[in-house]
């Protein structure tokens, strides 16, 4: 994927998952199913794993080399990202860490909806704004399950894991 054809299917994507959770009533949305997440704690996990996606988007591209240094290999695609991120999972990788909702979230539905939008639209900005389709191969972050990663496949992992809890959340709610 180029840069705007990850700016459109970032904005689909994030799209539909609010789209999804405002149609879903208040009780469901809480609903704390046994040893799962509910609705709004994978709401919440995502806007936690949004912040620090963002982060690195919006610091200067010399700290970003600074701190994590320069790739040795090419980005990969879309698929053979997400391919690793499914092995990742299937061999025990979890949420950790600040990437864990607590179990109650003291905030309302809308509130919470409201939170990711604002955070994905500032995502979204930044990335169009800043980034360069060249930079997004040479810059490369920290993943805590998929280890250093271009931004450009941090760009594609956004898009996979936003959709990945949709699908955990339309399951759950059928």
């Amino acid at each position: 994927m180029n840069k705007s054809e990850i700016i459109t299917a970032s904005h689909d994507i994030f799209n539909e998952f609010t789209a999804y959770c405002m149609n879903v009533t208040d009780e469901k949305f809480f609903s704390q199913p046994a040893d799962k997440w509910s609705i709004a704690q994978n709401v919440d996990h995502l806007i936690r794993s949004m912040k620090q996606t963002k982060l690195v988007y919006l610091l200067p591209k010399f700290i970003v080399r600074l701190y994590v240094g320069r790739p040795n290999r090419s980005s990969r695609s879309y698929e053979e990202l997400v391919a690793k991120y499914k092995l990742k999972l299937a061999s025990g990788g979890r949420a950790s860490g600040v990437f864990v909702p607590p179990l109650v979230i003291n905030i309302s539905k809308e509130q919470l909806i409201n939170k990711w939008n604002k955070i994905t639209t500032a995502y979204i900005s930044i990335v169009n704004k800043r980034w360069s389709d060249e930079a997004l191969d040479n810059y490369i972050a920290p993943h805590p399950l998929l280890g250093k990663i271009t931004l450009r496949e941090l760009c594609y992992f956004t898009i996979y894991h936003t959709g990945h809890h949709l699908n955990i959340i339309k399951q759950r709610n059928q």
